[in-house]
């Protein structure tokens, strides 16, 4: 299965607090911090909400 390299790259700062859960619930912290997640529909789903914060690529294997 693919995966998806997500990279923090804007503040959650004076964001709604349901985006910035949706931020740490990917695992992200800090601006520039990148996490690898598996593409499943359910992280598809929380990258689209957030999508004017992260930079998302995808790590082939």
């Amino acid at each position: 299965m693919a995966k998806l390299a997500i990279t923090l790259v804007r503040s959650t700062i004076g964001r709604p607090e349901d985006q910035r859960a949706t931020v740490r619930s990917l695992g992200l912290r800090k601006i520039r911090q990148t996490v690898v997640h598996e593409d499943t529909p359910t992280i598809r789903g929380m990258v689209q909400k957030v999508n004017h914060l992260v930079r998302v690529q995808e790590v082939s294997e």
